[in-house]
């Protein structure tokens, strides 16, 4: 069965600090790059951050020196830790795999005030 459980986001204020988590079935998780990706209220769904299953992580520029992605391999699960939030980080965040199959779970809401 296909699952992917995202959580931990929330309300902030610009400057602080958000993690989330997010639980993956084995059958997506096994073997796969994971990524974080980000829905804006206006924009397209876009690639955060991924992490090969080494462990090698790649980020969009937005985002580097800012948010920090790793994965557990023994608990099927991936993070994504959040620093100095901006407005702009604003939007609904999602985990699959890289690259993203059509299925997705519902996500997590950051909201980053300014």
């Amino acid at each position: 069965q296909v699952q992917l459980v995202e959580s931990g986001g929330g309300l902030v204020q610009a400057g602080e600090s958000l993690r989330l988590s997010c639980e993956v079935s084995r059958t997506i998780f096994i073997r796969n790059t994971m990524a974080w990706y980000r829905q804006g209220p206006t924009n397209a769904r876009e690639l955060v951050a991924r992490i090969t299953f080494a462990g090698a992580p790649n980020y969009a520029d937005s985002v580097k020196g800012r948010f920090t992605i790793s994965r557990d391999n023994a608990k099927n699960t991936v993070d994504l830790q959040m620093n100095n939030l901006q407005p702009g980080d604003t939007g609904v965040y999602y985990c699959n795999s890289w690259p993203a199959p059509p299925n997705w779970g519902r996500g997590t809401q950051v909201t980053v005030s300014s």
